[in-house]
């Protein structure tokens, strides 16, 4: 398995650059019917094992124009025990750095408001369930195991 190794980005944690652009299905559709895919769109994303699924800042499916595939409700700690109803996409994820290079095609993600937060996706246990994550608080260090 490859192993991305970062450090820490201070107040917010584990964060690392990732590509979304639309699923495999989504893409093979566009060209069928002789459209452009959309590019994928590089982001940042958090490592969050707090987040049952991984999320994507809502203005990033704004730009790869992508079509609600069913609407989920979450549970956040703001939401005080009542569901709040939010849309899902089929959206393919594109970890690429020196270190590493995988592809993810398709996951289903749930559309939020998060660029206020300082970043673009939050990557839950959905994906996290298959890997290692190593979280070295004092050393400021994570290691990936993908």
């Amino acid at each position: 398995m490859p192993i991305l190794n970062g450090t820490m980005v201070s107040g917010l944690g584990p964060l690392l650059d990732i590509w979304v652009g639309a699923s495999q299905p989504r893409i093979a559709a566009l060209r069928q019917a002789g459209q452009t895919p959309p590019n994928p769109v590089r982001v940042r994303a958090l490592l969050d094992t707090g987040a049952s699924g991984t999320c994507i800042d809502d203005q990033v499916i704004a730009q790869l124009s992508l079509t609600p595939t069913g609407v989920i409700p979450i549970h956040t700690p703001s939401t005080s025990g009542t569901p709040q109803s939010c849309l899902q996409y089929d959206v393919g994820i594109i970890v690429d750095n020196p270190q590493v290079h995988v592809v993810r095609f398709t996951l289903p993600i749930i559309a939020a408001a998060l660029r206020h937060q300082g970043i673009e996706a939050l990557i839950g246990r959905d994906v996290l369930d298959d890997t290692t994550l190593f979280y070295n608080g004092p050393n400021q260090s994570f290691s990936w195991s993908l």
